[in-house]
């Protein structure tokens, strides 16, 4: 099923659901949709070939569950960078480029799990082109962003993060 197929609803242009007027909102609550479950083609990289590889529309059985997203701040758009501790040790601060979409409220409030390299031993990246990113994994840290902070988001090919 194409994502201008999906559950009915009606999408505008390659993909992009115009449901609450903030498009990196409405983006990011697609590729929450689409990972819990677990698109029209436009580009060989882009959101919507991301899920679409993600929801096996290209190759069915292909193992993926993450969608990876840069998100760009409004002020400056400059990539942001979300921080948090280690669940086992608290005092072990870490930083990421990269984000797993958990969940998106009606709202655009949503839910980030940072994505590290395991091996990578620079927690502080200074950018997203230094931070290691071969694989991209799940870290168990989550964050609450405000949607509406953000006016840009790029998406990277779908990966198995779990």
């Amino acid at each position: 099923m194409s994502i201008t197929e999906k559950k009915g609803e009606s999408f505008m242009g390659c993909g992009k659901h115009h449901e609450t007027g903030n498009c990196v909102c409405d983006i990011l609550k697609e590729i929450a949709d689409a990972q819990q479950d677990v698109v029209e083609n436009c580009c060989s990289t882009s959101c919507e070939q991301s899920v679409s590889d993600l929801l096996g529309e290209t190759e069915p059985g292909n193992g993926l569950d993450t969608v990876p997203v840069i998100l760009y701040c409004k002020d400056g758009c400059e990539p942001f960078k979300g921080f948090g501790a280690n669940p086992d040790d608290i005092g072990d601060m870490m930083a990421s480029f990269y984000f797993r979409v958990k969940r998106v409220d009606d709202d655009c409030c949503a839910v980030l799990e940072l994505l590290r390299d395991p091996e990578d031993t620079n927690n502080n990246p200074d950018d997203p082109v230094t931070q290691d990113t071969n694989p991209l994994c799940a870290t168990g840290i989550c964050m609450t962003v405000d949607l509406n902070c953000f006016c840009h988001v790029t998406c990277l090919p779908a990966v198995c993060a779990f």
